[in-house]
Formats: C-alpha cells, structure tokens, sequence
C-alpha cells in the first residue's frame, strides 16, 4: 500500500466515530428561555404590588428554542462534534439553512400540544414538539405550489391543519405531517387571512379581507354560506383579518372598523366589543384575537403595540406590551391564540418572535 493511501485510510478511520458519534440520536428538549430565571427576575401584568395576572415565560424563535437534554458536558462536546459535520451545535439542523422565524402572522396549538407558527418571511409554517423536541418546517401549499403569503391558521378534525395563504387566495389543507391534502376557496376567495373552525359542524370560516366578508366552508371543501360584509344601512366588515371560534361563538377582528364583532355560528351580530380612540384600551388597528378557558378575550392593538385583555363581558381590563423589541414589548404584533394550560402567544411579527404569557388565575 502507497504511503498516501495509507494516509487517506488512516484520515478515513479518523473521521469514522467522529460521523457516527454527531449522528447519535440524542434528545433534544425545546425551552422558551426564562425556565432558569429567577421568580424575582419575571416580568408579570400588573406590576407589583397589585396581583399580577399574567407572567411572561418565553419566547418561541425556531431552532434557538432547542438544546440537547443531558449533562452540559455531553451537551458541549456533542455540539463542537456537530459544528464540525456543519450542524448547529445545539439543534442538530444545518448551519447553512435558516430555522427560526422571520415574520410570524398567526399560530394555533392542536390538541396534542404541537405549536404551529405561520411565517411570511419564510414562507413557511414551523411546527414546534415540545413532547419530542423536535421542529418541522412545513413550505409546500398544495400539490403544485408552495407557500407564498401564509396567514391565518386553524387545527381540523382528524389532526389535519388549515393555512390561509392570502397571495395564493386559496386555504391548504394538510395532513398532520404536513402532506397537502386539498386547496379550498380557489377561485372563491381573493384575499383570506384569517382562520376559524367550528368541530361541532365542521364548518371553517375564511375572512377575505379583498371582499370583506367571511366565508364559510363545510368538511368537504364546499362554500356553504358568506357572511356578507355590507348591508343597505351599514358596512358591518371593513377588512376583517383574524378569526376565532370559542364557545359557540365567532370573534372577527374588524380591522378597518377598529372593533371585534362577536357573531353566532350562522353569522348573526350578537356584541362588538372595542371601539376606535387614542387611549390605552381603545382600537385603532386591531389584528390578532383569541379566547381563553376563563372567557377572557385578547385583541392585538397592533397600531399602539399591545395585547388588550377585556373579560367576558367586553369590558377592559389591563394592556400587555408596548413599543419595542426589549422582553414584554412588541413591534407590529400580528396573531394572537390560546392553549388549554392557559399560555398566551402573541406573533411580535417585526421582532420574529412569538412571546409566550402564562395566565396566573383571577379576574384578569
């Protein structure tokens, strides 16, 4: 054997266990980032000495949120033994491809407690296990496209995920591994932003902030009904963006309206709650809406940069935010959900983050 094959065999073996050992399958653990802060260090809403409310607990980001679970030795040189195979030392994904949001518009939490984010600037919708410490990015639409504009979103029955791509004007339906499944609305809609679904009827309502208007599509991809935007006396809609639907009732962010329209399930005007001022606690650009276990609804003032807390009743409680990028503001927050153990997400879409508040009990 020539002394350079010797030396390419020898360069070879070396490599070996360092390939094998960065490949190991290790788990990952997914964090937000405040679980080692100390309770006196926490931000919570209201400030003391009144009851604090809500206490921030994190931020989602992508890849950033994972860390290989162990000991931090194991934890160091696995990751130096990554680095040197082209992995980010802690997620495991590839340096050379970017893994964390961008833009987040719109997120929802399945009933698994996966957590999907809906970005535009990476046209793409990231879903983040927390059980299995792992991330997916999702960027194909339909069969022939992939995302261009992903807006609203909204978990179906049997695990499958609805995405409303407002360039595409047409709502994806994939599988819970993210296969497109359907394309629903294409040619019926013009601009859909944002998602809400009904399991009881399984009926999905699509805004089209182009027609305003809501329209509403059966288990089978059918338009069934339209939730028309004006009538003789008045415009009800006037841009309508984010939906949600919570004890029987549908939440429409009325955007050019500065106000959130409570409806029936068939779209009957039941309250508004909100209305257009220059104080804390009024609307100006409302975008995001959601409602929690408590009845509290969450409307994002994404004008002013807050996130407004009102009770059951429509009635004011407390802000959240303000300009910024420091930790507990925002800047430009689009989306807003809730999950079933009382965490609030807000999509801060100019500082690509979603900012994660935990809802301590009480009268908001």
């Amino acid at each position: 054997m020539t002394r350079m094959r010797k030396v390419a065999l020898a360069s070879l073996l070396l490599l070996i266990p360092i390939i094998l050992f960065a490949c190991v399958v290790t788990k990952h653990e997914m964090t937000l980032g405040t679980e080692r802060m100390a309770a006196s260090q926490r931000l919570v809403w209201p400030s003391l000495p009144q009851t604090p409310r809500y206490e921030l607990i994190g931020e989602v980001l992508g890849a950033n949120n994972f860390r290989l679970a162990g000991d931090d030795s194991f934890r160091s040189a696995k990751g130096a033994l990554r680095w040197l195979v082209g992995l980010d030392p802690d997620s495991g994904l590839p340096r050379s491809l970017n893994h964390n949001l961008a833009r987040p518009v719109s997120g929802t939490v399945d009933r698994k407690g996966l957590i999907y984010v809906t970005d535009m600037g990476q046209k793409a919708v990231f879903v983040f296990d927390p059980f299995k410490g792992e991330i997916a990015i999702w960027r194909k639409a339909t069969a022939n496209s992939h995302f261009s504009a992903p807006a609203g979103i909204a978990a179906g029955a049997n695990g499958d995920i609805f995405v409303a791509d407002s360039a595409l004007a047409v709502v994806a339906r994939l599988d819970s591994h993210g296969v497109p499944l359907a394309e629903i609305g294409r040619g019926q809609l013009k601009r859909p932003v944002g998602l809400a679904y009904d399991p009881a009827k399984e009926i999905l309502y699509v805004s089209d902030a182009w027609d305003d208007d809501i329209k509403m599509f059966d288990a089978t991809g059918t338009l069934v009904h339209v939730i028309a935007g004006k009538t003789e006396e008045d415009q009800l809609l006037n841009s309508p963006t984010h939906l949600a639907f919570a004890k029987n009732r549908l939440y429409v962010s009325d955007t050019l309206n500065a106000q959130v329209l409570v409806l029936d399930p068939d779209g009957n005007l039941v309250s508004t709650v909100g209305q257009r001022g220059n104080f804390v606690g009024n609307l100006t650009r409302p975008k995001g809406v959601a409602v929690d276990g408590e009845g509290h609804l969450y409307i994002v003032e994404s004008f002013h940069d807050h996130l407004l807390v009102f009770d059951r009743n429509g009635q004011f409680l407390l802000p959240i935010g303000g300009t910024g990028s420091g930790k507990g503001q925002f800047f430009l927050p689009s989306g807003v959900w809730t999950d079933a153990a009382g965490r609030v997400f807000v999509a801060d879409m100019f500082n690509g983050r979603v900012v994660v508040f935990q809802f301590l009990g009480g009268d908001g």
